[in-house]
This record gives C-alpha cells, sequence and structure tokens, in this order.
C-alpha cells in the first residue's frame, strides 16, 4: 500500500471512530438534530466537507512529520496477523494429533518413548533444513524425553521428489539404517536426486535392486500426499518447519528457540507459558 492509500485508510478508520463517537454521545444524551430549512442543509454539507478536508490534512501532515507511526501500524497489523495464524494452527494441530503424532509414514529419532515430540518437515534439498541437522543432534543430545519425527515434503522440484521416493523405500527396507541414510544424504553437501539417494543407499548396504523392488511394493505416494495434506491443513508453507505441543515454527530458528518451547511444555504443557 502506498503511503496515500495508507493515509486515507487511517483517515477513514479516525473519522468512523468519531462518527461513531458522535453517535454514542448523541444516543445517550437524547440530542435530537433541529429542524433545518434546505438552505441550513446546504451550509452544514459545505461545513463538513471543509471539516473533513481539514481532519484529512491535519493528519496527512501528523503522518509526514511522524512516519514513524507508519510502522507501529504495520508493526501492529503483523502481530496481529502472526497471532491469528498461530491461533489457527493451534486449531489444526489439536484436530490432527494422530496424523502428527502416530505417523505411519516417517522415520523418529531420539527417544521412541519419549513424552515430548518435536515434528519437523523438511526437503532434502532445503538449505536451511540441512543447517538445521545440528540443531536437531543438539536437542536429542540435551533432551532424553524427546522424539524427534520427520515428514518429508519435496517441495523444491523434481529431484527433491525423487530423493523421497529413495528415502521411503530405504526407510522400508532397512529401517534401523535410516538415521545414517537422513544423515549423510542431508549433510552431503550435493543435490539430492534419485542418483545421489541411491548412493548413499548404495554405501548402506541397499542395492539398487532392492530399491526399486521397495518402490514397487512401498509406493511413496501415499505418504507424499497424507504429508502434503497435513501440511496444508496446519499451515506449513516452507521447510523446515517444527511442531512442538501447541505451536507451528517457521523457519530455521536455531537450537535455542526449539529448546526453550520444548522447556514450556514440559513445564507448563503449553508452547508458552503464563
Amino acid at each position: 500500500m502506498s503511503s496515500k492509500g495508507l493515509t486515507l485508510a487511517i483517515c477513514a478508520v479516525f473519522a468512523t471512530a468519531i462518527a461513531t463517537a458522535a453517535a454514542t454521545t448523541a444516543a445517550i444524551y437524547h440530542f435530537a438534530p433541529p429542524a433545518s430549512s434546505q438552505a441550513q442543509v446546504e451550509t452544514d454539507a459545505a461545513v463538513e466537507t471543509a471539516s473533513d478536508d481539514t481532519f484529512g490534512t491535519r493528519v496527512h501532515d501528523y503522518l509526514v512529520a511522524n512516519p514513524e507511526t507508519l510502522l507501529d501500524v504495520q508493526t501492529a497489523l503483523q502481530q496481529k496477523q502472526a497471532e491469528r495464524q498461530q491461533q489457527a494452527a493451534s486449531a489444526a494441530l489439536a484436530e490432527n494429533q494422530d496424523k502428527l503424532y502416530q505417523p505411519a509414514f516417517d522415520a523418529e529419532f531420539g527417544n521412541p518413548e519419549g513424552a515430548i515430540t518435536v515434528v519437523e518437515f523438511f526437503d532434502y534439498n532445503c538449505g536451511y533444513c540441512r543447517r538445521a541437522l545440528s540443531d536437531m543432534d543438539d536437542i536429542i543430545a540435551a533432551n532424553e524425553d524427546v522424539r524427534f519425527v520427520l515428514k518429508e515434503i519435496p517441495v523444491l522440484g523434481p529431484d527433491s521428489e525423487a530423493a523421497e521416493k529413495v528415502s521411503y523405500a530405504f526407510l522400508k527396507i532397512a529401517p534401523e539404517k535410516y538415521e545414517d541414510f537422513h544423515r549423510a544424504l542431508m549433510g552431503s553437501g550435493t543435490r539430492a536426486n534419485d542418483a545421489s539417494a541411491r548412493a548413499v543407499a548404495n554405501a548402506l548396504g541397499v542395492d539398487d535392486a532392492a530399491i526399486d523392488a521397495a518402490m514397487e511394493q512401498f509406493p511413496a505416494e501415499e505418504a507424499l500426499s497424507a504429508h502434503f495434506a497435513l501440511a496444508s491443513a496446519i499451515g506449513v508453507n516452507g521447510t523446515p518447519a517444527y511442531i512442538i505441543g501447541d505451536r507451528l515454527i517457521s523457519g530455521a530458528v536455531g537450537a535455542d528457540v526449539l529448546q526453550e518451547t520444548i522447556d514450556n511444555v514440559r513445564d507448563c504443557g503449553k508452547s508458552v507459558c503464563s
């Protein structure tokens, strides 16, 4: 929105507030408008137009003299939007507990019986996800009661989807080795695709024939569909994204933010303790 548009919007808000206050005052004190001639009506209209022009000019001049007010308005709007998004996410999380915490298609790291679960949505070609791998390691090392659930959503194109299919096949063939597979592919420094994912699988003792057979027996499409539907329902719009308790955390926020949220869930059962 341009500064002129924002000025007009703010003027409209102020004008509405003033009009509402005037109407409320009239209702409380039973003010009645006096009978007016046509000439009086025209005079009143002219005065009102002049007043509106003066009011708009004063608001414009104030904003020009105090432009930081526009930043305050923008910040307040963004904060309100974020609060609404978080409220919607919390409601969606409550409706999808089984899909989040009793996953049918996902790998689990850390303590499988952990009282606190961190769900991470990721893509093997997401640079932020790769940098966040150490955050997961730090959290698991520091918290014996935390379980990590990994949900792959290949949002970065055909290579990511091809890597996901190999990844899912490997999980079905050798779940006990999947953590090694995940760390090797995520930390490879090369683009994840069918060939690079198969190379990691081969290095861990799973050959291409076994991968092909698992792809045939366990097609990844059902897992992909479930993950994307869940991500859409709870408002995940990028990777990495984390679910901890009643909170959706977007982006590679670092281990400290994740740890603080985990501590709150442990202390009061919520992501933010009052």
